[in-house]
């Protein structure tokens, strides 16, 4: 199913202060103002380029001690998108209870990532992704802009689709200069 935006603008503006804590603006900086959707999908396209044709080796790869692996940083990308997305599905859909932060070191140790093969953790990165764009897509420019709280802190529906890019952004980035050079 492809729904067009309803409110192009509402998805091609950057969010502004206000729109989310001011720790998430090191994501956010890093998007591009664009249409956040169709960023969302040249990034999908971006990982798969980084990732395909690696060996079960390099998923293993740490690049210093206690450090992650390649594999656990795609599990922690698609773990942390998945919060944000059902965080962003709350929010859009006008429940007003308060999301509660995780702690993402927790998720990655208690995670099954070691387990997994690179090329399933590929997979999960795909599917994360088009679910995360195919919950955005058909959204109207109020539930854009709808407010919630999570981790104690307000933040809109298009500050957390910012926040999924940009933390994607940060995390490909060190993937690129940090382990897969």
């Amino acid at each position: 199913m492809t729904l067009p935006a309803t409110n192009p603008t509402a998805n091609t503006i950057r969010p502004q202060p206000g729109e989310y804590a001011p720790y998430y603006e090191k994501y956010i900086s890093q998007v591009p103002e664009s249409n956040i959707l169709a960023t969302l999908e040249d990034q999908r396209r971006q990982m798969l380029l980084l990732l395909s044709g690696r060996s079960e080796a390099d998923g293993d790869l740490r690049y210093a001690p206690g450090k992650w692996t390649v594999k656990e940083v795609l599990g922690h990308i698609c773990d942390a998108e998945r919060v944000f997305a059902y965080r962003a599905l709350r929010i859009s859909r006008g429940d007003a209870t308060p999301l509660e932060s995780f702690d993402e070191n927790d998720y990655v140790r208690n995670g099954p990532f070691a387990r997994c093969s690179l090329a399933d953790l590929i997979e999960d990165y795909i599917a994360v992704r088009r679910s995360t764009v195919s919950l955005f897509r058909p959204l109207d420019a109020a539930a854009w802009m709808r407010r919630g709280i999570a981790s104690k802190n307000e933040v809109t529906v298009r500050a957390l689709a910012y926040i999924i890019a940009g933390h994607e952004l940060h995390h490909r980035r060190m993937l690129e200069e940090k382990y897969l050079k």
